[in-house]
């Protein structure tokens, strides 16, 4: 006979057979049973087994279950996992199934530690939007809402806004009461947006209580978006809830009351910061300082740098910095030196800005003689790129001479050199002319173990030809070729340009053909310069030649091009040739500037063609170009009729060639 199985569980149901009922503990709420498989065969053997229910879940001393540490580590890898065998697969199905076969039930606390461990949003949301499918007894709660809003916090996606907005919107609907916690949370991930008075709402639809720390982060979000009235506003509310801030949180606030020069409110949570025993630092006193010398109160800033120093801090450079700078706004030289030397003094390093700073108050103040002193009182921190800095800042600043004496410190002072002091120096006398200086210290500049370069020669090259220094010109381009570097582009066409300006057009074609057989090879500004040279100087043909030849190799003439071929072609009075080139620039796509349109107007207005000049003004017009004084003086004469074929103009001294008056 088949074996019959009776399973009786003691106390549910009316005991039979062989079943025993064992109570093995007794405790308030509860009882535990256990219960016995009976099995009996025809001969009267009978098998007997002993079923106990699974143990309940372990509690925290406040009967809260405590999460299972490997059903969390085991989810946490299936959502994690990526099988390349299997790229259908779909973790949470893969999960669901995991929790399946072990008639497991996710608790919220161990779905906030899976989620503690998901540090991708958009899988945090499809884990967190999925716990419900596991079972009908499953619930979010606070936690899990703000681990997912923390996640979202930290995420960089724009998207991370309208899905904290939704989270908000699943809690309302599913009645989850936020804690304090998901409102501080909130603060830090909305910030400057207007999302932020919602934030201050959910505090009132809560029932909650702001803490410490959530001012913190309410001002600290009021400070990010430039509202210091409501930060303020903020702080005062802390402190009337007895509330202190820390040094970080003061120190934004001032920066945040200083920047928008609320002078008074700064000072009162400075003095508040001292009477709450709260001691400010290095950063508090360099806000107070900057503040007091932006409105010029150097003396005050003073009286504050003096009080951070009695109260034990120890001024960094940009205090120092702050300081000096304070002292200059108010023209108060002789302490901003005191203050400089003080710096030096208690070995703070002065930077580039400490020097420009001190550099600008005394050449505002006439006082420029006064420098050697700063820089002798420290001069165990002039550094070559200090030294290339001044001297670039004189050179600007129109002190060419002070910059050269500088220099020459410099070149005594060091036994190697530095560059960019050298270059520096180099575009200092050349744009004060002093060409002559400028050669020698090219000639010199190897015994400091600096090597010229192109850039060095192509500096002093253009001034010799801005100057038309023609001998001295071609002396040093000699010196180029045979002692090195070798010219690059930029020296052929400075070359090019600058035989051409003065007149030398041999001299500019043949360094145009050294061009063509070097390694260099012409560009548009080459053909530019050289076009502008030949016609310039009356070849006027051999320049449109030139023109045709450089539309043969593949260059695209510019506006520059046209432009110096309609004037050349206007000087001679080959007016038609000058507006057939007009008419090919806007055919072949290439837009005239106010210059281009001002030359062919004169050229027009020149030759009496007021019709054909006023078209052309039209044109302008059209062209959505603003029109400059040499285009209303241009109308002016064709207004009156003052148009005369033959007009005294200019003669330049050395061409002979007669220079137009739009140049």
């Amino acid at each position: 006979m088949t074996p019959r199985r009776h399973l009786r569980l003691l106390g549910l149901t009316k005991p039979t057979r062989s079943t025993t009922s064992v109570p093995t503990m007794r405790r308030h709420y509860a009882t535990k049973y256990t219960a016995k498989i009976t099995s009996t065969s025809p001969t009267g053997l009978s098998v007997s087994a002993e079923v106990t229910p699974p143990p309940p879940l372990p509690t925290d001393i406040r009967g809260y279950a405590l999460p299972r540490r490997d059903l969390i580590c085991k989810a946490t890898q299936i959502l994690l996992r990526q099988s390349p065998s299997a790229t259908s697969s779909d973790p949470f199905s893969d999960l669901s199934d995991y929790l399946s076969s072990l008639s497991l039930h996710l608790t919220s606390s161990e779905a906030s530690e899976i989620l503690k461990s998901l540090n991708c949003p958009d899988l945090a949301i499809r884990f967190f939007r999925f716990c419900p499918s596991l079972s009908p007894n499953f619930h979010h709660d606070p936690f899990t809402c703000n681990r997912l809003l923390l996640i979202l916090s930290k995420s960089t996606s724009p998207a991370r806004f309208d899905l904290a907005r939704s989270i908000l919107r699943d809690m309302d609907r599913s009645n989850i009461r936020g804690n304090i916690s998901t409102v501080n949370i909130l603060i830090g991930l909305f910030g400057d947006t207007e999302d932020l008075q919602t934030c201050i709402g959910l505090v009132k639809k809560w029932c909650l209580n702001m803490n410490c720390y959530t001012y913190k982060c309410l001002l600290q979000a009021f400070l990010r978006s430039y509202e210091s009235t409501k930060a303020f506003d903020t702080y005062l509310e802390m402190r009337r809830r007895g509330y202190k801030l820390d040094i970080f949180g003061y120190n934004m606030l001032l920066d945040a009351l200083a920047k928008d020069e609320k002078v008074e409110r700064a000072y009162k949570v400075f003095d508040d910061m001292k009477k709450k025993h709260c001691e400010p630092d290095e950063f508090t006193y360099t806000i107070m300082i900057r503040m007091s010398g932006k409105l010029g109160k150097g003396d005050e800033s003073l009286g504050l740098f003096q009080e951070m120093i009695t109260r034990g801090c120890s001024p960094n450079m940009i205090v120092y910095n702050t300081m000096i700078q304070a002292l200059a706004r108010s023209k108060m030289v002789e302490k901003a030196i005191i203050v400089f030397s003080k710096m030096v003094e208690n070995n703070c390093r002065p930077n580039e800005f400490t020097y420009s700073v001190i550099l600008n108050v005394l050449v505002a103040e006439g006082q420029l003689g006064r420098f050697d002193k700063v820089v002798e009182m420290s001069k165990k921190y002039m550094t070559k790129s200090i030294y290339a800095y001044l001297v670039r800042t004189l050179s600007k600043l129109g002190h060419a001479g002070e910059a050269h004496r500088l220099f020459c410190n410099m070149w005594s002072f060091h036994d190697r050199g530095d560059r960019d002091a050298y270059m520096s120096m180099l575009e200092s006398l050349c744009s004060a002319g002093k060409t002559a200086e400028a050669i020698d210290m090219l000639s010199n500049i190897h015994e400091k173990g600096v090597t010229t370069d192109t850039m060095m020669y192509n500096t002093v090259l253009s001034a010799l030809g801005r100057l038309k220094q023609v001998s001295h010109l071609s002396e040093l381009y000699e010196k180029m070729k045979l002692d090195g570097p070798e010219p690059d582009i930029f020296t052929y066409n400075i070359l090019i340009s600058s035989y051409g300006r003065a007149g030398k057009v041999d001299e500019a074609v043949t360094i145009f053909e050294q061009l063509e057989n070097s390694d260099c090879k012409p560009d548009i500004i080459s053909y530019n310069s050289l076009i502008n040279c030949l016609g310039k100087n009356g070849d006027v043909d051999e320049a449109h030649m030139r023109f045709k030849e450089m539309q043969e190799k593949g260059f695209s003439p510019d506006v520059v091009t046209y432009s110096t071929l309609i004037e050349c072609f206007g000087k001679t009075d080959r007016v038609e040739m000058a507006c057939r080139l007009f008419e090919d620039m806007l055919a072949q796509g290439c837009y005239p500037n106010i210059v281009t349109y001002n030359i062919l107007l004169d050229c027009l207005e020149r030759c009496g063609r007021t019709a054909e000049a006023v078209d052309l003004y039209a044109k302008l017009k059209q062209q959505g170009l603003t029109p400059d004084s040499i285009t209303y003086a241009v109308l002016e004469r064709l207004q009156s009729g003052s148009h005369r074929r033959v007009r005294v103009r200019r003669q330049s001294p050395i061409t002979g060639w007669v220079v137009s008056p739009l140049r």
